[in-house]
């Protein structure tokens, strides 16, 4: 079955950290760049961080220095750790790849940051 599945949210304090995973299955996952996407309630979807096959990365603004995404290839998984979380941080968080048939995307998981 081709899917991705996030794990790793919940509730953290302003100022904490974080690490998500994101698996994936039924697919050759080496060769596809991974995004981790968020949305905040009541906002538009926004991209947070790429990782190429090249281990190449790109971060948005708002989260470089903070956020690191990696991967290992052997797991089939993709990385995203988070650090000096705050408030505004707080959103469902997506894997996504974009496979030749159309975008593949994880079921999302719950970040909350709060005191």
């Amino acid at each position: 079955q081709v899917q991705l599945v996030e794990s790793g949210g919940g509730l953290v304090q302003p100022g904490g950290s974080l690490r998500l995973s994101c698996v994936a299955s039924g697919i050759n996952f080496s060769a596809y760049g991974v995004r981790w996407y968020r949305q905040a309630s009541g906002k538009q979807r926004e991209l947070v961080a790429t990782i190429t096959t090249g281990l190449n990365t790109n971060y948005a603004e708002s989260v470089k220095g903070r956020f690191t995404i990696s991967r290992d290839n052997t797991k089939n998984t993709v990385y995203l750790q988070m650090s000096s979380l705050k408030p505004e941080d707080t959103a469902v968080y997506y894997c996504n790849i974009i496979l030749l048939a159309g975008p593949l995307w994880g079921q999302g998981i719950q970040v909350t940051v709060s005191s």
